[in-house]
């Protein structure tokens, strides 16, 4: 299983939407580099949903339960399906992330623009650890 993250404006779709509609098509990626980690992702794996501009925190777990598929007319991009799996006790802010030490590898730090980034094992720990603080 890998790790992931996966960010959103929460007022184009949020957790609470995700919650609502009980599983989502994680589409309109239009970035090569996520796009590519959107290929990637295999049912089963687990991503964190991270609310952008607003509130910039991770809120909640989802998983990956479909691998990818074309997305848009030409085919060239991405989407996977994914269901919400539980709400993070505490949401985990940019501050957080950027205050830890062991995250400071954190892709979502090193490539703040993405929309989709990879999260080694070890940094899923800490963010989980955070996350419960």
């Amino acid at each position: 299983m890998r790790y992931w993250l996966l960010r959103s404006e929460p007022d184009a779709y949020s957790w609470d939407d995700l919650i609502r509609d009980g599983a989502t098509e994680w589409n309109g990626v239009r970035n090569y580099t996520a796009r590519n980690f959107l290929k990637e992702m295999e049912p089963g794996d687990q991503a964190l949903f991270y609310h952008s501009n607003t509130e910039k925190a991770a809120v909640g777990i989802m998983e990956i339960t479909r691998a990818w598929q074309p997305d848009g007319d030409d085919g060239k991009w991405a989407s996977v399906a994914v269901k919400p799996v539980r709400k993070l006790a505490k949401p985990v802010t940019l501050a957080m992330l950027k205050a830890e030490p062991r995250l400071a590898k954190l892709e979502v730090l090193r490539q703040s623009r993405l929309s989709v980034t990879p999260v080694r094992d070890d940094e899923w720990a800490v963010l989980l650890e955070l996350a419960k603080a």
